[in-house]
């Protein structure tokens, strides 16, 4: 499922990586200061995009819109729950393809993949990432995600 925490015998291969900690756990820096989750990622849309965003993460990748609070409702835009995290889809006047992506956990990759690519949506599969099967796919504004399925073993 989109958005399933990583649990600790998945973190395995992370710190088999050489990180000190697992995802998730917090760390302490500066005195104390603790930086322990993420609330959410921004990608951008086009003014006017918001439609092809619902049909992309909530139609495609099945992720629940959530509503924007007032104060924000006038800057156009989209969010979408994605576990305990959010997606921000936020209106850009000029989007450029990028490297940045937000990472997305699954446990069925190749149904996805085969959603996705029979909807027409572009993907590419990428060098392997240890403990993860994966590809990227890119939203209907040239956002590129990756979509991450981990491995036993």
């Amino acid at each position: 499922m989109l958005g399933t925490s990583l649990v600790k015998d998945e973190c395995a291969p992370i710190l088999a990586r050489g990180r000190k900690h697992a995802p998730g756990a917090p760390h302490a820096y500066n005195g104390g200061m603790t930086i322990h989750g993420i609330a959410h990622v921004q990608v951008a849309i086009t003014p006017g995009g918001e439609d092809a965003a619902r049909a992309f993460y909530g139609g495609l990748l099945g992720l629940a819109e959530v509503p924007k609070p007032p104060s924000l409702a006038d800057r156009g835009g989209c969010w979408f729950a994605c576990g305990p995290q959010e997606i921000h889809c936020g209106v850009e006047d000029e989007v450029a393809p990028s490297k940045r992506h937000p990472a997305l956990l699954t446990d069925e990759l190749e149904a996805l993949r085969a959603r996705l690519e029979a909807a027409g949506v572009r993907t590419a599969v990428d060098r392997e990432l240890p403990g993860y099967r994966r590809f990227y796919a890119y939203d209907p504004f040239g956002n590129r995600l990756e979509l991450l399925q981990p491995v036993a073993g």
